[in-house]
């Protein structure tokens, strides 16, 4: 049994030539659909934690050392702890610019684009706001971008990665069809939010965001910004505060305390709940908790 095993091992690293690292698992699970058994894939974050401060640990520099293609979400999301990882990796199949290297927000239409990028308005990103994984009408970009840099760096499987990519756009269209169908169901669309997280989701499917918790981004709540929103949700009716899985959750709580409006944990990437275990159930878990 152990000599079977290793040699099953030994034909799956010879059978998968392309060693994917990504640096989120929504993105992961795009990959591993569209590469199928020629590639090898890997999240480095934790999607229990913050995205943005993600610790660059010794193991994640030996996986991006090991790395064919790194694909990263872009937009400034990965700029606090990504590029000391490269640095350390010395990798230069995957260094920004190489065909191995491939930013995935090149391949969106980014919202919420600041005119100002003053530490005056918070931790804003330049570029605009990139949490575009969370809306699920991108995915196919994100698909087919993935897909031509794989054939681009694997040639040899180019056909394979073409025919994975047609295969998964018709499934995920059909999938679409039906969560856009759910949420069309919805009725109740004025919600807050901790962060600007779900922007690109709610934007889909026409919430009205009334505010969010941090007065700026990456700013602690203050205690007039505090009874600001609870007058806004008691003044507009608001039923639902979304909030994410590693902000301190103390403050949305003592709002719905003070409200009618309760408090729904939304997954910001695939595994950040336990029920968003793969790409569908990601965004199924979104919308069943919203229109809940």
């Amino acid at each position: 049994m152990k000599y079977f095993l290793i040699i099953l091992l030994s034909m799956k690293v010879l059978i998968a030539s392309v060693n994917i690292q990504t640096s989120y698992t929504t993105i992961a699970e795009i990959a591993k659909t569209i590469g199928g058994d020629k590639v090898e894939v890997n999240a480095l974050a934790n999607p229990h934690y913050d995205p943005h401060f993600i610790v660059p640990k010794p193991s994640l520099i030996a996986k991006l050392r090991r790395a064919d293609l790194l694909i990263i979400n872009g937009a400034g999301l990965e700029i606090g702890w990504m590029p000391s990882l490269l640095k350390s990796a010395n990798n230069g199949k995957i260094r920004s610019g190489s065909s191995g290297f491939l930013d995935i927000s090149h391949a969106v239409n980014l919202i919420n684009q600041p005119t100002n990028v003053s530490r005056a308005f918070g931790d804003v990103h330049a570029q605009g706001n990139p949490h575009y994984i969370l809306d699920p009408h991108l995915v196919v970009n994100i698909a087919d971008a993935i897909a031509q840099r794989l054939s681009r760096i694997d040639p040899k499987n180019a056909t394979t990665y073409t025919q994975n990519l047609e295969h998964f756009s018709k499934q995920w269209n059909v999938y679409l069809t039906h969560l856009d169908a759910k949420m069309a169901k919805c009725t109740d669309k004025k919600v807050i939010q901790y962060h600007q997280l779900f922007n690109y989701y709610l934007g889909a499917y026409g919430y009205d965001n009334y505010g969010t918790i941090e007065p700026l981004p990456g700013i602690t709540p203050s205690s007039k910004h505090t009874i600001d929103l609870i007058n806004t949700i008691n003044t507009q009716k608001i039923k639902r505060i979304l909030q994410d899985v590693y902000h301190e959750q103390k403050t949305a709580a003592f709002i719905a305390g003070k409200t009618e409006a309760k408090v729904i944990i939304l997954p910001h990437d695939v595994g950040a709940v336990d029920e968003a275990d793969t790409l569908e159930n990601f965004y199924n878990v979104i919308a069943q908790r919203l229109c809940q």
